[in-house]
């Protein structure tokens, strides 16, 4: 494996955990980033630039494709597990935290080991749950779970539409969070499962509390789910998805060498920075800014959720989904790298 494949991946990674992104110095940029930089620096080209810029947002126009997918792909998702079981259907089995499908086994990833550290051994079933579910978010894509499968999600998103219109009016201001609050959340909730023996994160996490009231009509940790939404409305977006729910770092680790992800092309950007506003976690999309980008082509990490938000508003096309070794971006393949790295 090349060195700059195996800094990409750490970098990435320490991103996810929570490191603030940095602009690279030029040295640690490839010559092909560098004269794109020195080009985009040019008088000519920064005033082309801001008249596409200033052009684009006089006549924008924004496609909803994508979220139109991906709501109806949560409300598909959870819908099966509903009527499967009001219908006695039986052949998805379940929530998401742990469910059967056709008699296989599937288990969120970060839930199985809340279970498993509280109990104090290994259970075959999540065991095979957990494997299952962690190989099947390596094929399509990481944290894709996170905008294309959960049902909070698709509530998250209806209250950050109000949030930003009480933003907009100067009602409210949203406050940022320190990201690394995620990994505190993960190892506390770790240590209170194996002290105490109660996986006290299924009590507290709107993912389960959602699905469990989707199939079996639970409904009073609804209480609980709505005081969330009020926080993101009123007073952080995203809050839960962004900064405190450990879910997606397990789904973020096998995002780390999923094939789908999201391609950025420095070339085509304006720099105009819509897609960072739209985003879920901004942070891994700190390359689009000038400068930033450390080539000319770069796939987006591993904490990206596959929401395909910043693709509907770019208004370039620099930013294109890509699955590694199918489609053909003019990034070389990692195994290619590997080969002519040996």
């Amino acid at each position: 494996m090349s060195n700059s494949l195996i800094a990409r991946k750490l970098r990435d990674f320490a991103l996810m955990l929570g490191v603030a992104p940095r602009r690279p110095a030029t040295e640690e940029m490839t010559d092909e980033a560098r004269d794109l930089l020195d080009f985009k620096k040019s008088p000519d080209e920064r005033k082309r630039r801001k008249e596409a810029i200033a052009a684009e947002r006089f006549h924008s126009v924004r496609s909803n494709k994508w979220r139109i997918m991906r709501w109806a792909s949560i409300v598909v998702v959870n819908g099966l597990f509903v009527l499967s079981y009001w219908l006695h259907v039986q052949l998805v089995e379940g929530a998401l935290t742990a469910s059967r499908v056709i008699g296989f086994h599937f288990a969120d990833l970060n839930s199985s080991l809340q279970l498993m550290l509280a109990h104090k051994h290994v259970v075959l079933n999540l065991f095979i749950g957990v494997s299952t579910v962690f190989l099947l978010y390596v094929v399509v894509g990481g944290r894709s779970f996170c905008s294309w499968v959960c049902p909070y999600h698709l509530l998250s998103e209806l209250a950050e539409m109000v949030h930003l219109k009480l933003v907009g009016k100067k009602l409210v201001r949203d406050h940022d969070l320190d990201r690394r609050l995620r990994i505190v959340m993960f190892v506390v909730l770790a240590l209170v499962a194996f002290v105490s023996g109660y996986p006290l994160f299924e009590s507290i996490s709107p993912v389960g509390i959602l699905s469990r009231a989707l199939t079996y009509g639970l409904v009073v940790g609804l209480i609980w789910v709505a005081l969330l939404l009020l926080v993101e409305v009123f007073w952080s977006r995203r809050m839960w998805c962004r900064y405190v729910c450990p879910v997606g770092l397990g789904y973020g680790v096998a995002g780390v060498v999923s094939p789908v992800r999201v391609m950025y092309n420095a070339e085509k950007c304006l720099h105009e920075g819509k897609c960072r506003q739209v985003c879920l976690v901004p942070h891994v999309l700190e390359m689009t800014k000038l400068s930033y980008a450390r080539d000319v082509k770069n796939p987006i990490g591993p904490d990206c959720t596959r929401c395909a938000m910043c693709i509907e508003v770019c208004p370039t096309g620099a930013l294109t989904f890509d699955i590694l070794g199918v489609t053909r971006t003019g990034v070389e393949d990692e195994a290619e790298h590997e080969d002519s790295a040996a």
